[in-house]
């Protein structure tokens, strides 16, 4: 029976940020995991996906190329566009690697991983004794009950990557982050494309912003139908036929060559014997407080995408699953009292423009009750880079409080991820619309969208009579 300070379950981002930070502070850690190293992130989600939407912006400029007087041909291999793919995962691979973690002064085991008890972990034959568990075990991709999914072939994020011929027609179930940048992606590069959402898409976004978007990917060939009921999935020559429902009794049928689901995550939970170490969980992970530790088992934490925090629910980004990490450490190996920074930290949408947000959306605010928002938007076609660069499409939008608090942004833009940090910071540290108003930034950059959106503030002030009188008397002056 071995002894662990800290045992830690899944090898993901959450995971292995927890390992290298207890590791290298001199803790004795255990690191178990059942799968590859890197988890969800670097296997089949953020690593895979960017690269895919990499080479897609690229054959999207070269078919805008002509514009500019360039001319291209050729077509497209799908065999090497996703050769390029795994060539970016493995480039990547060596910072997760287990031999990474061992040489940091981890122990890393490969298996199963079980609760025998509160404090008690079994992988195989063995049992560690643990002063503190965090359990990391992420993901993976929901399958809806649509009556005859079963009886057809269909694709998740986890198989999407052993595609080597373009599909004919992608039917994409779910206007999701992921659902809509494979759509956009594989739209580029030649496939036609639809996407069926029950609800709205991007539900929880700024509706305006999101129209926006969803303009420019029905430009690059992406079909997106919202409010849809899917009535059921059928066998068809062709690959397979989503049958929808068309009203007043009728059905339409919508005939595909593959099918992707994108409809939501689940938590790697069953396995676990969560049961015998009093963890309580939610249909969305494990139930803890702000500061990730259970509400139920007070040597148990939980970090990353099965986190689901009271008042706040999930956070399902990378960038939230390193937060995590930090939060936990310095809880941990420190006994500090941190908590999760659950209204600043970013979400970020990966399509051409990306879509980036963080804090409250209007309708959040007006949901709590915040009473005199200032609701502040600039156009970025009205920015000079913008213009050099011919994009139509984007808007910055700021939810203040009526002194001037940044409550919550959404950026629609190239580069959106980039600029979304600045207003991140400005919620945290409390930063006043005057001093984003007052910011220098570099010419021309999408980022002067943000001084630009600020300013709108105060130019009612600024351009009232009262102001042009007190000008035109100080003008009087010698």
């Amino acid at each position: 029976m071995a002894e662990a300070d800290l045992v830690v379950i899944g090898a993901g981002a959450a995971g292995l940020s927890v390992v290298a930070g207890a590791a290298q502070l001199g803790a004795r850690v255990v690191l178990i995991e059942r799968a590859a190293m890197g988890g969800e992130c670097l296997n089949a989600g953020c690593v895979p996906s960017k690269a895919l939407l990499a080479v897609a912006r690229r054959v999207a400029m070269a078919r805008q190329a002509a514009r500019f007087g360039i001319r291209t041909e050729g077509g497209i291999d799908l065999a090497a566009v996703m050769a390029e793919v795994r060539r970016a995962v493995a480039e990547i691979a060596p910072n997760d690697s287990a031999h990474r973690y061992r040489a940091l002064g981890a122990r890393v085991i490969h298996g199963e991983a079980r609760f025998s008890g509160r404090d008690r972990v079994v992988v195989g034959d063995e049992t560690i004794i643990a002063r503190r568990i965090v359990i990391a075990a992420g993901t993976r991709p929901a399958i809806p009950a649509i009556p005859g999914l079963d009886q057809v072939a269909f694709l998740t994020n986890e198989t999407l990557w052993s595609l080597d011929a373009m599909p004919r027609h992608l039917i994409v179930l779910g206007a999701g982050a992921m659902g809509l940048e494979m759509a956009q992606a594989f739209a580029r590069l030649g496939a036609r494309v639809t996407v069926l959402e029950v609800g709205r898409a991007l539900a929880r976004e700024e509706a305006e912003l999101v129209g926006g978007l969803l303009l420019a990917l029905r430009e690059d060939g992406v079909a997106v139908r919202e409010g849809m009921r899917l009535l059921r999935v059928e066998p068809d020559p062709a690959g397979l036929a989503v049958v929808l429902a068309a009203g007043e009794g009728r059905e339409e049928r919508l005939v595909g060559s593959h099918l992707l689901l994108a409809t939501g995550r689940v938590p790697n939970l069953e396995a676990l014997g969560l049961e015998r170490a009093d963890v309580e969980t939610t249909p969305q992970g494990i139930r803890v407080d702000r500061g990730l530790r259970s509400v139920s088992n007070r040597r148990v934490f939980a970090a990353g995408d099965i986190a689901d925090i009271e008042g706040v629910g999930p956070q399902r980004f990378t960038h939230a699953a390193s937060h995590h990490a930090g939060v936990i450490l310095r809880r941990v190996l420190f006994r500090l009292p941190a908590t999760v920074a659950c209204e600043t930290i970013p979400r970020s949408l990966y399509t051409d423009p990306e879509l980036a947000a963080v804090g409250l959306t209007e309708a959040e605010a007006r949901a709590r009750g915040i009473a005199d928002l200032a609701i502040l938007r600039w156009p970025i076609a009205e920015t000079d880079r913008a213009a050099t660069e011919g994009v139509r499409h984007g808007l910055i939008k700021i939810i203040a409080s009526r002194r001037g608090r940044v409550l919550g942004a959404s950026v629609l833009a190239p580069h959106a991820g980039e600029m979304i940090g600045l207003l991140a910071l400005a919620i945290r540290r409390g930063v006043s619309l005057a001093t984003l108003a007052d910011l220098v930034l570099p010419y021309p950059t999408y980022a002067e969208s943000i001084r630009r959106a600020a300013g709108n503030f105060f130019a009612p002030r600024l351009l009232a009579p009262a102001t042009r009188r007190l000008v035109r008397a100080l003008s009087r002056l010698p």
